[in-house]
């Protein structure tokens, strides 16, 4: 294998390994440096894909456990497999894996095992072995879970994401610390299989940053499922004992200290940019206050030929995120012009019901003193909604007062992860509530509730 490269990326990720491909499309020599032994970064590995296949199984248990017999559908004695639902999520992840491996080969991109550090311009050293980048140095490293100051995660009862994908019983009383996405995913999982479940979140509400209203009707979905919400509470110690961890929690504004008992606890606050070890300070890339690189227009760093996309640089760290930003890059890169509008990119919570955004909420448009009107339409009017016995949530678009221009989606209910591609699209185009409401939707879908929506936006929904 040559030591020179076009150029070379470092991460094998959604955001790496979509760069490394196109690039290659595009006729430049790739080399992709990846530390794990298969592709695919957290991602495919430890993050979205198992939890999903997670998420799937679960749901199809709490199906069958509560859901079924209103279909005419009688289920006997019902058990859990866990070990077997385990061996599906770690198949998924080894059929997605072997499949990024087969478009590098596809591609002729070469893999490069090992750590990269970065040591010069256009120059990486791969555990000691140099190569060269021609081109560029793309650096596409992903995040790394957060932890808690003082409380060592040890994977066993203490645990990261990555634990919560692979515990071997099923925790009677699971503590998820942190309200945000991964924590609700993990605890509904975890719920559905039997735990009792307690979401302990330091601000006042859930999934910060999403708009308040889904953020309110989320809260009440999962509760009524069982799980159990301490909202404005931060964890201040927790002790590993026989029994399991004891965790004091006191009012985030002050107040009586107190504790409670867990099987196993699930630390999910957030989530960091890899960027340490790779060289950066060495070679004068400049970070920001979070550790994240700085870039410009065109993802380059402050040294020339050093690029960097994804969790590592500022935005919503989503994967689909990175991947746009990879192929932007490359073809950037090749002398296009792409173009990647920030405000059209959605973002999911993979719950029952789903959550899924796009654009500004409520919230950010008020803040901008954008003046702005407001369509919804519940999924409980939703013909195909009540044929599926799916009928929690709705559709909420704004719109800009003076031009009808689509600002923001948010959807609450059924397949909302599907539904907002149709938003994301309309908002790409720069399309007005109107448009929407003019678009013909084939009946009966979900998607007709979004049409409902636009048409109320103008207060003529047809079917409420």
């Amino acid at each position: 294998m040559s030591d020179s490269f076009d150029v070379i990326v470092i991460g094998a990720g959604p955001g790496g390994y979509v760069a490394a491909i196109r690039a290659a499309q595009l006729g430049m020599s790739v080399a992709c440096i990846e530390k794990r032994e298969t592709l695919g970064g957290t991602c495919l590995n430890i993050g979205c894909i198992p939890s999903k296949a997670l998420l799937q199984s679960s749901e199809k248990y709490a199906e069958a456990q509560h859901a079924l017999a209103q279909h005419g559908i009688k289920v006997g004695s019902l058990a859990l497999d866990l070990a077997a639902m385990m061996a599906r999520k770690d198949k998924v992840v080894a059929e997605n894996t072997r499949g990024i491996a087969f478009l590098f080969r596809k591609n002729k991109v070469a893999r490069v095992k090992g750590r990269a550090t970065i040591v010069g311009a256009g120059r990486v050293e791969v555990d000691g072995r140099p190569i060269e980048a021609k081109r560029a140095i793309i650096i596409a490293t992903g995040s790394d879970s957060i932890g808690l100051p003082g409380i060592e995660i040890d994977e066993q009862t203490i645990l990261s994401s990555t634990g919560a994908l692979s515990l071997a019983s099923v925790p009677r009383r699971l503590v998820v610390v942190g309200a945000g996405y991964i924590g609700l995913e993990m605890g509904s999982v975890w719920r559905r299989l039997g735990s009792e479940v307690t979401v302990v979140e330091f601000l006042d509400r859930v999934t910060p940053g999403m708009d308040g209203e889904l953020s309110g009707a989320l809260q009440r979905a999962l509760a009524k499922q069982g799980l159990t919400f301490r909202l404005g509470t931060k964890v201040t110690e927790a002790r590993r004992g026989k029994a399991g961890v004891t965790l004091a929690l006191e009012p985030t504004k002050g107040g009586a200290r107190e504790t409670i008992e867990a099987d196993a606890v699930l630390v999910s606050i957030g989530r960091r940019p890899c960027t340490e070890g790779l060289g950066l300070e060495t070679v004068g890339v400049a970070l920001d206050n979070r550790g994240r690189v700085r870039v410009d227009q065109n993802y380059a760093s402050s040294v020339p030929g050093i690029y960097a996309i994804g969790d590592v640089i500022a935005g919503p760290m989503l994967a689909h995120k990175a991947s746009d930003e990879g192929a932007a890059l490359a073809e950037l890169l090749a002398g296009e012009r792409p173009q990647l509008d920030y405000d059209a990119i959605p973002a999911v919570i993979y719950t029952w019901p789903e959550v899924a955004s796009v654009g500004k909420t409520e919230e950010e448009l008020k803040e901008a003193g954008v003046a702005y009107r407001i369509g919804k339409f519940p999924f409980s009017a939703n013909p195909r909604a009540r044929a599926n016995a799916d009928t929690e949530g709705f559709v909420k678009i704004l719109a800009e007062t003076e031009t009808d221009r689509v600002r923001g989606v948010h959807i609450i209910g059924p397949d909302a992860g599907t539904i907002i591609a149709e938003a994301a699209l309309a908002m790409e185009f720069g399309a007005s509530s109107e448009d929407i409401a003019r678009t013909c939707h084939a009946h009966p879908t979900l998607n007709e509730a979004v049409k409902e929506a636009a048409l109320a936006v103008a207060g003529r929904a047809i079917h409420i």
